[in-house]
């Protein structure tokens, strides 16, 4: 099985934890490729088995969050045509609907949402080590 990992970095903690992800991934069988959203290989989602997109979350503290550059993901994501998918958000104090919101948008793109989970930037590498326990569960 090959993953594609697509995110948006603000200050790092998402690649961060683009990059133990991809590391979790690896020790349960599945290759994957990193890009930053900006920098998308559409050929590599293509031949992707699983997709996961990853954000930072934007907004004020307790209110109005959403996904970081959120219509970049809007912009640059290709048509997934039914791709198993899982999101993902990095944040700080509370990232509200950010997941949701995230979700939304890959779905506009015809990818199947299987799940997504919220990481404390505190915590990225236990976060993307559960993160891809519920992936591999779920495929």
């Amino acid at each position: 099985m090959q993953a594609v990992i697509v995110y948006d970095s603000l200050t790092g903690n998402t690649r961060q934890a683009a990059n133990y992800l991809a590391d979790e991934l690896y020790r349960a069988g599945i290759g994957s490729n990193l890009f930053k959203v900006s920098e998308l290989n559409e050929k590599a989602v293509t031949e992707a088995d699983l997709v996961v997109i990853g954000s930072w979350t934007d907004g004020l503290l307790v209110v109005g969050q959403k996904p970081g550059r959120h219509k970049r993901f809007k912009q640059l994501l290709p048509q997934l045509g039914g791709k198993r998918c899982a999101v993902y958000c990095t944040f700080a104090v509370n990232p509200g609907k950010t997941l949701e919101k995230l979700t939304k948008t890959v779905e506009a793109h015809g990818g199947q949402v299987i799940g997504g989970m919220t990481i404390r930037r505190d915590d990225l590498e236990g976060g993307a080590a559960e993160l891809a326990n519920r992936i591999v569960t779920a495929v």
